[in-house]
């Protein structure tokens, strides 16, 4: 009897007392352990397993609890460490649900998770002995109190998560172990809703007071999606070490590496088939080529390739952050559509959110799962790409919405041209060109390079080229069919008053210069031509035999 999957599911206890699927991460550990890091963040898209794995953390050294159960058979017990279970005070905060509108309604879901904690350790402190019992009542009541009528201040609740650090050292006589799950989820929320900048103070002495030269802590460990910058929340911290998706440590210990997806699809009844791998796969953590565990989990449930990757949670940070991109950048991600790779200057140290340039927005895209560094040049240049097909669907629908068109349109303006349906692609084209007067504004050669950007669309089916060169000149845009049964497509622009010759004149320019050359079987020639919100087109479909010879039709 096959196992279920753990979809929704990323509490450890729960996943392996209800004998859940569980793919072994406890090896993480053992290196949290061996690095002996007093602070660290490691840093990971959305749905990358970080809440099961902290989860697991937290029930692994957990001294209220009796772990050996849900741990049997798994490798981190048949490592010395074995003995540490159970054995150690853990403070644990989970802030993947800490956001608000508002500041107070911030505070309030912050202090309901801290509230969490107060509560677990005051049974505990209860059962004690009286002297510790005075403890918890002279200084743990109080703020218990203030944090279930939520009648704190933000400098209170600074203090609140120091204070329980330290009673809970005294009451164990040991230092305790912090646990932080989604750190940065709080930063992201006052970033989104415009309140930034009050709470930067706050958040400073939040974590600081807590991780900065703590001598009641042990160890600490937080996850996100980036470090936000050094100059703010951490500015008190110099002890931090921080992991990203380019450092070996841990590198395997987020996602799912190839031989687990290999053995997780088989034990399905599955294969890595080449679909699954163009849709989920491509991430690069340290030397690890990894998948997307929460796609590949959903398409084992659903039995078919779908688009299931939901970045909710920074999806608004990448559109602002895109929307506000120069033109530069957007030179880079329109090599980055034609080439699959582009070579950028990147900053995976800094927050997009505290300095907005494309250094930082490059390594947004990198932290949060849109785009995966191929090669590392340099501490500031790498190669990337677009990890997958999947991710290329997410881009697809954030430009779109940048240049004021529906996804559901630019996917059917495509269809039309594949299908050789040149009246309804025009017509689909045209809405698109009127929507988009201000982007042509801010552009040079605007028509080609917006179609460019456009063709994210068409992605894993044609290899994309702008400005290719072949026979006699550089096509505008040339699209080479990636499997036998499509067409060739290759695509002039011109810009101008007089639309109807132009558009006879850029497919005139096609088949005279021969743009075609290197190409066999169908191709689709289209000339186009514009003046501001006009639009107009001609083609023609020609057969190029192998020896390159073109046998034109008649239209």
């Amino acid at each position: 009897m096959q196992k279920a999957l753990p979809i929704g599911n990323d509490q450890f206890r729960i996943v392996r007392e209800k004998d859940y699927y569980y793919i072994d991460k406890t090896l993480l550990i053992k290196e949290f352990l061996e690095l002996r890091d007093t602070a660290s963040l490691i840093t990971r898209p959305r749905r990358f397993g970080k809440t099961l794995n902290m989860t697991m953390l937290r029930e692994f050294f957990d001294i209220t609890r009796d772990s050996r159960e849900i741990f049997k058979g798994l490798a981190i017990m048949d490592t010395k460490y074995a003995s540490l279970i159970n054995t150690k005070p853990v403070i644990y905060f989970s802030f993947k649900d800490c956001s608000g509108k508002t500041q107070d309604e911030l505070k309030v879901r912050l202090s309901k998770e801290i509230l969490k904690e107060y509560q677990r350790y005051a049974v505990i402190f209860e059962s004690g002995s009286q002297d510790k019992r005075d403890v918890y009542v002279r200084i743990f009541y109080n703020n218990l109190e203030k944090l279930i009528s939520c009648s704190m201040s933000f400098a209170e609740l600074s203090a609140y998560v120091e204070e329980l650090i330290r009673v809970v050292h005294d009451h164990y006589g040991a230092a305790p172990i912090l646990l932080i799950d989604e750190y940065d989820q709080p930063v992201l929320s006052s970033y989104e809703n415009g309140y930034r900048k009050e709470l930067g103070d706050f958040f400073s002495s939040f974590y600081g007071s807590a991780l900065k030269g703590n001598e009641y802590m042990d160890q600490a460990l937080l996850t996100g999606i980036q470090r936000v910058a050094k100059e703010s929340i951490f500015s008190k911290l110099n002890n931090i070490s921080i992991y990203t998706v380019i450092d070996e440590c841990y590198s395997d210990k987020f996602g799912i590496t190839k031989r687990e997806a290999e053995k997780l699809l088989c034990d399905f009844g599955m294969e890595l088939s080449a679909v699954v791998k163009e849709k989920y796969d491509g991430y690069r953590f340290g030397r690890y080529d990894i998948y997307n565990p929460w796609s590949l989990l959903c398409y084992i449930r659903k039995g078919r390739a779908e688009n299931f990757w939901v970045n909710t949670s920074t999806n608004y940070l990448v559109k602002e952050a895109v929307k506000k991109a120069d033109e530069r950048f957007r030179r880079e991600f329109d090599e980055l559509i034609e080439k699959k790779t582009v070579r950028v200057g990147i900053n995976l140290e800094t927050s997009f959110i505290e300095l907005q340039d494309n250094y930082s927005l490059w390594g947004l895209l990198v932290n949060a799962g849109y785009v995966t560094v191929e090669d590392v040049e340099d501490e500031s240049f790498m190669k990337v790409r677009i990890p997958n097909e999947e991710v290329c669907a997410e881009f697809r629908k954030i430009l779109a919405e940048q240049a004021n068109i529906s996804d559901m349109d630019l996917q059917g303006m495509f269809r039309c041209l594949l299908e050789k349906d040149m009246e309804g692609f025009l017509k689909i084209y045209r809405d698109i060109v009127i929507s988009c007067t201000s982007y042509f504004d801010a552009r040079e050669n605007a028509y080609h390079m917006l179609f460019l950007g456009m063709c994210i669309s068409v992605r894993g089916i044609y290899e994309v080229s702008s400005n290719l060169e072949q026979g006699h000149g550089r096509s505008d845009i040339t699209l080479k069919a990636l499997e036998p049964g499509r067409p060739h497509i290759i695509l002039e622009f011109k810009q101008g008053s007089d639309v109807e010759t132009l558009k006879k004149s850029a497919l005139k320019q096609i088949l005279k210069k021969q743009y075609y050359s290197g190409l066999t079987g169908e191709v689709l020639c289209v000339g186009i031509a514009h003046d501001k919100k006009q639009c107009a087109l001609t083609w023609e479909s020609i057969t190029v035999t192998g020896s390159g010879q073109a046998v034109r039709e008649n239209i």
